[in-house]
């Protein structure tokens, strides 16, 4: 089986930083921002949790032990940061917005993802190997990054088989590409970076 790779605890502590600041905080971010009717960190969350989900993805292929998972969830890591600051007519929005507590934690949460986003990408770049091949990804050095989604499985989807939820995980990044191509093919070439443009 091979020796237990030193860095297991890094890659749970990984996946818990992952929960705290892509999802709980954005999500109480954006009930903040809806009831302080700011509209640009609203926008611009929004905006973060469409290319986000890309994780939730992620999750699923690892859960069914895809290799592409490994890959998807590096991608997810460069567009997140990229989503966060991407938008010029939002980031002048939200300079200029008058400050308040909501703006000064959505700052530092956005400057915090950012930085957690490149640490997460030096620390999946030793494993990107896992994403290209099954023989790969029977190593301990692989199969760590697979507990917390198995973990995951056992306490949501219990009496789901994993094969399943892995097809739900191409799916829905077949659905995701198709969205990122439109975006890249079309409307970024209409609206540059502006996100409001129609």
């Amino acid at each position: 089986m091979g020796t237990e790779p030193w860095y297991r605890g890094l890659v749970w502590l990984d996946y818990r930083l992952a929960v705290l600041f892509l999802v709980v905080i954005p999500l109480i971010l954006l009930i903040w921002a809806f009831v302080q009717k700011a509209q640009p960190i609203q926008h611009l969350l929004i905006i973060y949790l469409r290319v986000a989900s890309l994780l939730a993805i992620t999750l699923y292929l690892l859960i069914a032990q895809y290799p592409v998972g490994f890959i998807s969830g590096l991608i997810a890591r460069i567009l997140i940061p990229i989503s966060l600051w991407f938008w010029i007519d939002l980031n002048d929005e939200i300079d200029y917005q008058q400050d308040g507590a909501l703006k000064l934690v959505f700052t530092s949460w956005r400057w915090a993802t950012t930085f957690y986003c490149i640490l997460g990408i030096v620390a999946l770049v030793p494993s990107i190997g896992c994403g290209f091949s099954d023989a790969a990804i029977k190593s301990s050095n692989c199969q760590v990054w697979l507990e917390a989604p198995l973990a995951y499985k056992d306490i949501f989807h219990a009496n789901t088989k994993a094969p399943f939820l892995g097809v739900l995980g191409i799916i829905g990044l077949i659905i995701y590409l198709i969205y990122l191509s439109y975006f890249v093919i079309v409307r970024l070439g209409k609206q540059g970076r502006s996100a409001t443009e129609q």
